[in-house]
């Protein structure tokens, strides 16, 4: 059975405090089928003075003005060449060098490399500290309703093959990876959990206005996938339990 190419994606803009850790966890892989694509839009700090370094195993870095980070992200998908492509952010790392190897050799018994496969997210500060695992666990089967529910599985630990992965709708500013996870799943026949830790993402915080765009922008996917009157229904079910939780915090 041959063994599948990952193209492990990383976009930029100046990223210089955080880029060589996500550079050194992809190139110490000791699974050696491995497209690495670095993508940066025309840092003016030392993020490209950094990939410089380590441009003997980067297989592709471009470096120009972009449109924004899905427009960056486009960019990646367009150079891929790999089976796999994978999504890792500056300031992102995989858990340990042997992620992959791991994860292969368990598909390798399964005899079956499936269209998607998704795993669990830690969290990881500036520093690189763990903040323990994400709040919203990875669901035992996965489908494109799912997500009706939210973005259940962090983009860093969802992996598509090439063939099937459309660009982003780069329409949606702050969410078009929530709206690019449902397309990959509609678009997909097997789906497989690996029941593996695939990334450690960087909590690096949103701002109050940035987070109220993200939840309209998501909103609107919402609404365009699953109809406005059950995301409606399923928005109060969320503040109904919200406030609850809160009120029964506060008499504890």
């Amino acid at each position: 059975m041959i063994q599948p190419v990952f193209s492990i994606i990383t976009v930029t803009y100046n990223a210089e405090q955080w880029l060589e850790r996500t550079i050194l966890s992809v190139l110490s892989q000791s699974y050696p089928h491995i497209e690495y694509i670095l993508i940066d839009g025309a840092s003016t700090d030392g993020t490209l003075e950094i990939a410089n370094r380590y441009a003997s195993g980067i297989t592709c870095l471009l470096s120009e003005p972009d449109k924004g980070l899905y427009d960056a992200m486009n960019k990646g998908l367009h150079k891929a060449t790999g089976d796999y492509v994978w999504f890792l952010n500056a300031g992102d790392t995989l858990p340990t060098a042997d992620t992959i190897y791991r994860m292969v050799k368990r598909l390798d018994k399964r005899g079956i490399y499936p269209d998607v496969l998704y795993g669990e997210t830690n969290l990881v500060d500036a520093d690189g500290r763990s903040l323990g695992a994400r709040r919203l666990k990875a669901p035992k089967k996965l489908t494109w309703k799912s997500f009706r529910m939210g973005m259940l599985v962090c983009h860093q630990s969802f992996l598509v093959k090439r063939e099937l992965a459309p660009d982003y709708d780069l329409n949606y500013r702050l969410v078009a990876d929530y709206d690019w996870c449902i397309q990959c799943l509609k678009r997909s026949n097997t789906i497989h959990h690996t029941h593996m830790i695939l990334s450690n993402f960087l909590e690096a915080g949103m701002s109050t206005v940035n987070r109220k765009a993200s939840l309209k922008e998501r909103y609107e996917i919402m609404c365009r996938y699953y109809g406005k009157l059950p995301v409606i229904v399923l928005h109060g079910w969320f503040a109904v339990r919200f406030y609850f939780a809160k009120w029964v915090k506060g008499r504890v």
